[in-house]
């Protein structure tokens, strides 16, 4: 299989090159699924129903959330009531939604999808590694999943690391979100399990990660607030990895970053293998 995940979408400009080169790049890549970080897709913060449908309807599969997840109220509603959309596993019991969900691609693929949030520097949760260790074990890898991915949203590189490790030989990729800034350490762990702490951000890099500088340079030297964070509306840089995978174990056989347009250079993966496609 080959699945794109695309790391935190930031503001308008990064919504619409995503909208924009999606239908494109499901083609050219081959792409068989594709998962995209959206909690910070309106306005920088949170997410619309509005919002969702436009980049179903471009071609993203699955949208996974963050610590953003309910700063537009009506993500609490589409989230009970569509199942592309899902937020950290490990928010208290009761929290609308599900953090976790097995989907079908065209091929009839099985592809699991987790996404949790880190402790280390970020809210008080329940422990992701128990959450996600729990989700790995009622659908394993190789024998119900075909592919399973782990969107991990954390802060620390260390703790994303951590789950790296954790989820190595039962995940096909673990990549983390939330830092907004691609990471250099892609790579595929002993037991078969592609990683990246960070798949970086969807948006425009002439920025403080997405938001407009002006407001971050003046809170850093005076600390005092001049007024609200608002994205940066330049031309967005799309970051993410792909990952292809092993047709029978759902191992990963290779992960490469993905990046393209903007201000950062451009990554662009090779076109399938023939023995890595399922």
């Amino acid at each position: 299989m080959r699945v794109l995940f695309l790391g935190d979408i930031v503001g308008r400009s990064a919504r619409e090159a995503i909208v924009d080169q999606m239908p494109r790049l499901r083609t050219e890549l081959d792409l068989d699924f594709v998962v995209v970080n959206g909690e910070n897709a309106a306005g920088g913060f949170g997410i619309t129903k509005a919002i969702c449908e436009e980049l179903y309807d471009c071609g993203v599969d699955v949208i996974t959330l963050g610590n953003h997840a309910w700063d537009q109220r009506e993500a609490m509603i589409h989230v009970d009531q569509e199942s592309r959309l899902i937020r950290p596993r490990n928010f208290p019991q009761g929290t609308p939604g599900r953090g976790s969900c097995l989907y079908q691609t065209e091929k009839g693929q099985q592809v699991l999808v987790i996404n949790a949030m880190g402790r280390v520097f970020m809210d008080a949760l329940d422990c992701p590694f128990a959450s996600v260790g729990e989700a790995l074990d009622e659908t394993p890898l190789g024998d119900i999943a075909d592919f399973v991915l782990v969107d991990f949203h954390a802060e620390a590189t260390s703790e994303k690391m951590a789950m790296g490790h954790f989820c190595d030989g039962r995940a096909s990729l673990v990549v983390g979100t939330h830092s907004h800034v691609p990471t250099a350490d892609a790579q595929i762990f002993n037991d078969g399990t592609a990683y990246q702490t960070d798949a970086g951000m969807c948006g425009d890099y002439d920025s403080v990660i997405g938001m407009d500088k002006n407001e971050p340079v003046n809170r850093f030297q005076t600390k005092i607030s001049s007024g609200r964070f608002s994205p940066a509306l330049g031309p967005a840089t799309l970051c993410g990895v792909l990952v292809e995978t092993d047709p029978v174990t759902g191992l990963a056989t290779s992960i490469e970053p993905f990046r393209r347009g903007g201000r950062l250079k451009s990554a662009t993966p090779a076109k399938a293998s023939k023995s890595g496609t399922a």
